[in-house]
């Protein structure tokens, strides 16, 4: 895929310095997903590990708001219709575009202003990085709607962002979790006015970009799959990671960079 000329459909995309930018579209309804999104959002994440052209990745929605969660007519609507094979299949669709934002190797920052609610607070905190506005309102309001708070991952993945009891108020309750909480609770990583937020969050990855590819992808991929492993087992595979990166070009041109009192310019291999 030419990520500097592609044109998808059901959001909008931009390539600028080696940073895929991703925003949701849909501002008059505060950018609520649909099948066909969530399918393309999905693809998209799964074929960034072939390329070499995108080094981060932003996601972001348009208008003053990240996204409302599935469209209340376009697809909730549609799933009260489904027979139980159809509703697997809808549920299986979603988590994956939740595992291919964790597998795919380049690291990903959410920037948040505005509505963050049901599938879109999943996709936010599915990324690696969270800048939010000072008015972000993020909420987990799966159980509004009669349905459970694990959805797309979020009873694993929750819990270890914000702890088991902040993560079970908010999967129970389905309230909305204010900027300043989710500073505090290590949710976000950064919060700020909402007019500087696109351009730090563009900041933060382009810095991101220029750092060393497989180092990043390997540190990526260690802070998922050390999930379930045991401390001593964990040790025993970064020490495989880290002699794997040892191996990398990157590493000799830092090497080569500090002997000489230079900054080191990485080139991703």
């Amino acid at each position: 895929m030419n990520y500097a000329r592609w044109q998808p459909q059901h959001f909008l995309w931009r390539l600028e310095d080696r940073v895929g930018i991703v925003t949701l579209n849909r501002p008059e309804r505060k950018n609520p997903l649909t099948f066909e999104s969530y399918a393309e959002l999905t693809e998209l994440f799964r074929s960034l590990g072939a390329t070499s052209d995108v080094k981060a990745i932003v996601i972001t929605g348009a208008g003053g708001n990240f996204c409302s969660g599935g469209d209340v007519h376009e697809i909730i609507g549609p799933l009260t219709r489904m027979h139980s094979a159809e509703l697997l299949k809808f549920t299986r669709m979603t988590g994956d575009l939740i595992l291919q934002m964790r597998h795919c190797p380049q690291p990903i920052i959410a920037a948040i202003d505005g509505v963050c609610a049901g599938a879109g607070a999943c996709i936010a905190m599915a990324a690696d990085l969270r800048l939010a506005s000072l008015g972000a309102r993020t909420s987990f309001l799966f159980t509004r709607v009669g349905l459970a708070g694990c959805d797309m991952g979020a009873c694993a993945i929750l819990p270890r962002i914000i702890g088991q009891g902040r993560a079970s108020e908010l999967l129970y309750t389905g309230r909305a979790m204010s900027a300043e909480e989710g500073a505090a609770w290590g949710f976000f990583n950064r919060i700020m006015a909402a007019e500087v937020l696109l351009p730090q969050a563009l900041e933060l990855a382009a810095q991101i970009a220029q750092g060393p590819t497989l180092a990043h992808a390997m540190t990526k991929k260690m802070l998922h799959a050390e999930w379930h492993l045991a401390v001593d087992a964990a040790i025993a595979a970064e020490a495989q990671a880290q002699a794997e990166c040892m191996q990398s070009e990157d590493f000799q041109r830092a090497y080569r960079a500090f002997a000489a009192k230079q900054r080191p310019v990485f080139k991703g291999d």
